[in-house]
């Protein structure tokens, strides 16, 4: 969340700002009534406390001099008014938890480098990439056996049953098979390999405390695209952000420990619940996936390199993988509640004929680390200092695998993968139709 010290000392700077991403001045508004009206509280809380310890101490002092109707007198007064305090200090208690509940609801301030905009129309587009750009090359155009979407291929190769995948589990849930699961499988194991020269790997649960999602921001607002296991009130976690936001939560790091390198791999769960009727062919919105993470814990000076870092990891894996894509760099209406930047990469998928994002590179700033108190001690001494926290997927794997499926597809219906899959796949990167089936284009 915001600090609080923002909105105190600058409620039209916070408010502008905000505004940008679409937040009424309202908002803002009711977190400065409820910091005062706390502050108040606090206060009127002190000022009794106070008199009640006097009185108290007069009370000794009368019992002293044998003086029992004056004792009696303050002892009364200070019950009176220690009801009061006690009464002051409740009205506290629920104005700190409003004002924090408040504060929780308030996204994160945009970063002043990111595009104005409303949505996803307004966010700029950065550049493009394509295999044989850097020879000059133009922007290749798809040929027409490659304008099959990849639950088509899919269904013909045997590699993608979504039809199974609905029967076990329900709509929007994918069943790989065969080449198609190995695919899943590689893609993994590649990714990971070029991440962990950098970044330590950690297998995390994939069942969090609700506290663990409160940390990224993902809870309070956002519970209802969530799967919560409420017997226990657990959470599935939607991406390996969650549990590695909360990895050192409560700690405070050295400062020569930062930055702190994560990745992880783990299976995401969505429930997409405002995505009903909408992308819902395929593998384009599903309520299961996996994801290797890229997450990183770092200063405010370093802050900026490691964005950069993480962003070109994805691109890298991009490349490698000789798919086109493009980065589009999101507009403050955009952005997802906790970022202050986020750059968005998208490959394009010439089966669907669509741009597919298949990672949000994201720098949050200290907005998540304020909420799961992870902070560094300076190393020139001084008070500790809240972490910035940032992440970004290498990437989500089902759209990812729907790009490689129908850019990949030859004019027998056959599949090729890259060659840089080979040490995970084996030496065959082509994946025939079965006997006897025929291409449908």
């Amino acid at each position: 969340m915001i600090d609080i010290r923002l909105v105190r000392e600058g409620p039209d700077r916070v408010k502008a700002s905000l505004a940008r991403r679409g937040v009424p001045s309202g908002d803002v508004d009711r977190v400065v009534d409820l910091d005062v009206e706390h502050r108040t509280c606090l206060a009127e809380r002190e000022a009794l406390r106070a008199q009640v310890k006097a009185l108290s101490r007069q009370v000794g002092e009368a019992r002293k001099a044998a003086d029992t109707a004056r004792a009696d007198m303050l002892a009364a007064e200070s019950r009176r008014l220690g009801g009061q305090e006690r009464s002051i200090g409740r009205e506290a208690d629920r104005l700190a938890d409003a004002l924090r509940q408040a504060l929780l609801e308030l996204p994160n301030l945009p970063s002043e480098e990111a595009p104005d905009g409303g949505g996803p129309d307004d966010n700029v587009e950065l550049r493009r990439w394509w295999p044989g750009i850097d020879d000059g090359a133009p922007a290749p155009e798809p040929a027409d056996h490659q304008r099959v979407p990849h639950w088509e291929v899919g269904e013909a190769l045997g590699i993608l049953d979504m039809a199974r995948g609905a029967r076990l589990a329900g709509s929007m849930f994918a069943l790989y098979a065969g080449a198609g699961a190995r695919l899943v499988r590689a893609l993994t194991a590649f990714a990971l390999d070029r991440h962990t020269d950098t970044y330590v790997e950690i297998r995390p649960p994939t069942l969090v405390l609700s506290e663990t999602m409160t940390s990224t921001g993902h809870l309070p607002k956002f519970g209802d695209d969530a799967y919560h296991v409420e017997r226990d009130d657990l959470w599935a976690i939607p991406t390996a952000e969650v549990p590695l936001t909360s990895l050192r939560r409560g700690e405070i790091l050295a400062e020569d420990e930062l930055p702190v390198r994560c990745t992880a791999v783990t299976a995401c769960f969505r429930r997409e619940a405002g995505a009903a009727g909408r992308d819902t062919r395929g593998l384009l919105r599903v309520h299961e996936f996996e994801k290797v993470e890229l997450f990183a814990y770092a200063t405010a000076e370093q802050a900026p390199a490691v964005h950069a870092d993480i962003l070109e990891r994805a691109e890298g894996i991009l490349r490698a993988l000789g798919l086109h894509y493009r980065v589009l760099d999101l507009c403050a209406g955009d952005l997802g509640g906790s970022s202050a930047r986020t750059f968005d990469l998208e490959v394009y998928a010439p089966g669907c004929d669509r741009w597919l994002e298949v990672s949000s590179v994201s720098w949050f700033r200290d907005y998540q680390a304020r909420r799961a108190n992870v902070r560094y001690r300076p190393g020139g001494g001084g008070a500790p200092v809240l972490v910035h926290t940032l992440n970004g997927s290498g990437l989500a794997w089902p759209r990812v695998w729907a790009a490689l499926v129908e850019t990949g597809r030859q004019p027998d219906g056959s599949v090729r993968f890259p060659e840089c899959l080979a040490p995970y796949l084996g030496p065959d990167l082509v994946v025939v139709p079965p006997a006897g089936s025929a291409s449908k284009r």
